[in-house]
């Protein structure tokens, strides 16, 4: 039986994943795969908001998985 919220599940993991993914701590490409040089980085503009939005879908996600274990 589907409900919107399997729908939900599948749309934000796939969502969350890419947003994971495209998220960098450097510039060089290793850095994407966790090879970065710098820890401690101030997220600024464009990097911030794309990090808020990850933590945002998440958390939707999350939430969306529990209501459809509840309903």
């Amino acid at each position: 039986m589907e409900s919107i919220f399997d729908w939900i599940v599948v749309i934000t993991a796939i969502l969350a994943s890419i947003l994971i993914l495209i998220q960098t701590r450097g510039a060089s490409l290793g850095a994407g795969f966790g090879s970065g040089g710098d820890i401690n980085t101030v997220r600024r503009g464009s990097d911030k908001s794309l990090h808020q939005f990850t933590i945002l879908v998440v958390i939707v996600f999350c939430l969306s998985i529990i209501a459809s274990i509840v309903a």
